[in-house]
């Protein structure tokens, strides 16, 4: 299966969606929304935003890796 690299996030507080290019070699720790300001953090027990608030879980996950 070939890694996604963009992913849906959703803003918890809002609502609000946008597709976001993930980065291959960093997990994303904080993402602010562009419509409420509020900073995402990841929930516990995952390892970046994308694997808490997108659609697609971030390319380690994907590759069955730990991530960062």
């Amino acid at each position: 299966m070939e890694v996604q690299l963009k992913s849906e996030i959703t803003c918890p507080n809002c609502g609000h969606k946008k597709v976001e290019d993930m980065p291959t070699n960093a997990c994303q720790f904080f993402y602010e929304c562009e419509n409420c300001k509020t900073v995402l953090k990841p929930k516990e027990g995952d390892c970046c935003v994308y694997c808490s608030y997108g659609t697609v879980a971030c390319p380690p996950i994907q590759e069955s890796k730990s991530c960062c």
